[in-house]
């Protein structure tokens, strides 16, 4: 059974300022790599990007653009990635409505709902709580 892995995941295996969680989507990711259980939503490498190379409080990114670029094409070779459709927007939409999600997290859920991925990996949503037919599982609890 695939999950659909959210960018917080992809963002912690980089951040040292939180050693448990940067050990957790390490193997999480590895795993995923070597047992073909992970899915990537476009929108999670966009975000990726974004995350790792921001300025962070006074500190520097966790990640150079150069670095985030190469990380991208890495996560598009070894995982396989899901593209929006019509029909996912459209349940991004309901699911917005809904389940009162932002707009980031209804897509993201969407996703998983159009491409029948019973599981997303996310510590951005309620653990243990379904959504349609996808159960949200914190991997760092």
């Amino acid at each position: 059974m695939a999950a659909l892995v959210d960018t917080n995941i992809l963002v912690y295996r980089f951040d040292a300022r939180f050693p448990d969680k940067q050990e957790v989507a390490t193997r999480l990711l590895r795993d995923g790599i070597e047992n073909d259980t992970v899915r990537l939503a476009h929108q999670a490498v966009i975000e990726f990007v974004a995350a790792v190379t921001r300025p962070r409080r006074g500190e520097p990114p966790l990640l150079d653009f150069a670095d985030a670029t190469r990380e991208a094409e890495d996560l598009l070779q070894q995982f396989d990635v899901l593209y929006p459709t019509e029909e996912v927007v459209r349940l991004a939409l309901r699911g917005a409505a809904t389940y009162q999600l932002s707009w980031f997290d209804a897509h993201l859920w969407a996703y998983a709902e159009h491409y029948e991925l019973d599981i997303l990996l996310s510590e951005d949503f309620q653990h243990d709580r379904t959504y349609g037919a996808v159960r949200v599982v914190n991997p760092f609890v």
